[in-house]
């Protein structure tokens, strides 16, 4: 059921539509720039914060409108949340009462990635059972794959170890080698690169090498509370403009920021200031992409934070 909201929602929404370029009175229209082969996703992690008050006002709800709306508009867009959905245990109380109202809106688009918060609650169970089998993936692992058009992605869990995590890299290397995908995009929340309170190198880093050596594009990820985009590198950090990965750490989706703490190489944009998501069109042969700020009383919902494009190797 869509969460009702007061007057202010309704200016929020109006802001958010008109930032984005979208049209109130007929929501379900493709954007003018849409095409046959784009596919748009929405991506952020470390989402509802359960200690909030009223999720109406909430982080959560500012990023949740914004995304719901540039749904509307697009209906093969999808949503890809980072990772620490709810806060700060990840129980099925949490989803209910904090992710449902707000990100949950719109459930039935979202393919979702397990952040160490899930974990808080014995084997994710809850986060599970909200997302279903999109969510369970290999053998009930927690990692998958999908394609959009040209694109495969990639979705792996970065809380596994051991024997666990060697099974889920070796899925990753024949996912890989079978595919015929022009593009790839991979997501997990542990960032393996990060100027925030987690800096790395961190988990994935193996992950990370099979990824490069396939000729991977992107990485998104979350658990640090702010929006960084780096300059595309191999698995030991080195620059790599040829062939190397760009990888996007967006854990801005309404929980609390966290500063930045020493600036990574590599590192080319950062903001820790605004919730907010990152918009990708995966295109044929390359992406484009905008971090777009959710925070009207500060700067417009939906105003451009970053924005750039990248063709695929």
């Amino acid at each position: 059921m869509a969460l009702r909201r007061p007057a202010a929602g309704a200016i929020l929404l109006s802001l958010a539509c008109a930032a984005l370029g979208l049209s109130h009175a007929a929501p379900h229209a493709a954007p003018a720039h849409a095409s046959s082969t784009a596919h748009t996703v929405y991506a952020a992690g470390d989402i509802a914060r359960c200690k909030h008050p009223d999720p109406r006002w909430s982080g959560a709800a500012a990023t949740a409108t914004l995304v719901e709306w540039a749904l509307r508009a697009d209906p093969r867009a999808v949503v890809l949340p980072l990772g620490d959905h709810t806060y700060p245990n990840g129980t099925a109380r949490e989803f209910a009462d904090c992710y449902a109202p707000t990100w949950g809106r719109f459930r039935e688009r979202t393919w979702p990635t397990p952040g160490n918060h899930e974990y808080n609650t014995k084997d994710a169970l809850p986060y599970f059972d909200y997302f279903g089998m999109r969510a369970r993936g290999v053998d009930g692992n927690g990692y998958y794959s999908l394609r959009l058009g040209s694109w495969l992605l990639v979705s792996l869990n970065s809380n596994l170890k051991g024997e666990r995590h060697a099974a889920q890299l070796a899925w990753l290397r024949a996912e890989l080698e079978n595919s015929t995908a022009s593009c790839t995009l991979a997501f997990w929340h542990h960032p393996s690169f990060s100027s925030g309170g987690h800096r790395g190198p961190g988990r994935m880093i193996d992950a990370w090498d099979i990824l490069h050596r396939a000729g991977a594009e992107l990485v998104l990820s979350g658990h640090d509370h702010d929006y960084e985009r780096f300059a595309p590198q191999d698995a030991r950090g080195r620059p790599d403009r040829a062939r190397g990965l760009r990888q996007f750490v967006v854990g801005t989706g309404g929980a609390y920021a966290t500063p930045f703490l020493r600036i990574r190489d590599n590192s080319e944009v950062r903001e820790a200031s605004f919730d907010g998501v990152l918009r990708l069109r995966l295109l044929a042969d390359g992406y484009e992409w905008q971090f777009l700020a959710a925070e009207p009383e500060r700067v417009p919902a939906g105003a451009t934070l970053d924005r750039g494009i990248g063709s695929c190797h």
